[in-house]
């Protein structure tokens, strides 16, 4: 049963872009709908990728595209923004992390739905990931993630490492866990902290976290990235490293992916669907190989030695 929103405050969703690429103002040949979780800089920057790379590719078939892009500000209100995108008769979808992907599939079996910023479709679908959906994942080698810790932390059996999650955000508890069982291999102990409202949890959590543990990771989580200098200034005071699955400024390296990329390559997809080159059910979904980053002012700061390139 789709989730009904009771009283979402006249539509103050409307962010739409409008942005036709028709001359003289004639009607573009498809028009896209895109739902954007919240407005944070790894989200903007999938969202833009996408205009310009699915903008670039229509244009080399000399077709033209308009956009509707609206941010939702939190997951309750995806599926309003959702319908009413469908309600303009867009020719496909780009949902913009997790729970906007959930409210385009729910409100919609038959217009094309590609997601972007979404870490594990299989897990959000429950193994049956609608036919109508497919799209880019920004996983990263977890592996790889928490290797790269304890070797540039020098983590050893016995430290503790804190993993910082919304509750609401089901992908992060799928990190989570994975990176818990990679470092517990090692006796390296994991404890999660976990929040459900930003306002009256997330900066005493932090504190008890970075009073707690020798080392934060971070999953590719949205709430936690749009509120990240919370973490930032309370962890950089107390000298405890923070280590991020999406990068920003906040970490001191990272094992991440370039965001508008992502978003780039689901433009790509949502092209040669548009074009009928290609339909959903020939793309499985894709993913990115990620870079390593490391800030090197905090990592001064943290006493923590940048290997040399």
């Amino acid at each position: 049963m789709k989730k009904v929103v009771s009283l979402f405050v006249a539509l103050t969703l409307t962010l739409s872009l409008g942005l036709a690429f028709s001359s003289c103002g004639e009607q573009a040949d498809y028009t896209v709908g895109i739902c954007q979780l919240m407005e944070h800089e790894s989200l903007d920057k999938a969202t833009n990728g996408f205009i310009d790379a699915l903008t670039a590719e229509l244009r080399k078939a000399g077709k033209t595209v308009s956009f509707d892009r609206q941010v939702a500000g939190e997951a309750n209100y995806c599926s309003v923004v959702v319908n009413a995108l469908l309600a303009k008769d867009v020719d496909l979808l780009m949902a913009n992390a997790t729970p906007a992907l959930v409210a385009a599939a729910e409100a919609t079996a038959t217009v094309p739905v590609l997601g972007t910023s979404v870490t594990d479709y299989a897990d959000t679908f429950k193994g049956n990931i609608p036919a109508n959906v497919t799209g880019t994942s920004d996983a990263v080698p977890f592996a790889d993630q928490a290797q790269m810790m304890i070797d540039t932390l020098g983590l050893v059996a016995g430290d503790l490492v804190g993993v910082l999650y919304c509750a609401n955000e089901s992908n992060s508890l799928v990190q989570y866990n994975a990176v818990k069982a990679l470092f517990e291999e090692k006796g390296i102990t994991v404890k999660a902290y976990t929040f459900s409202d930003v306002a009256t949890e997330l900066q005493a959590l932090v504190n008890s976290a970075a009073s707690e543990c020798k080392a934060i990771y971070v999953p590719s989580d949205n709430t936690v990235a749009d509120n990240d200098t919370v973490v930032g200034t309370i962890c950089e005071q107390k000298k405890i490293p923070v280590f991020t699955s999406y990068g920003g400024s906040i970490c001191y390296a990272s094992l991440a992916i370039d965001y508008y990329q992502l978003g780039y390559e689901t433009g790509k997809m949502a092209a040669e669907i548009l074009l009928g080159t290609k339909t959903v059910a020939d793309f499985d979904i894709q993913t990115l190989t990620p870079s390593v980053v490391y800030n090197e002012t905090l990592c001064n700061l943290l006493g923590i030695e940048v290997p040399e390139k």
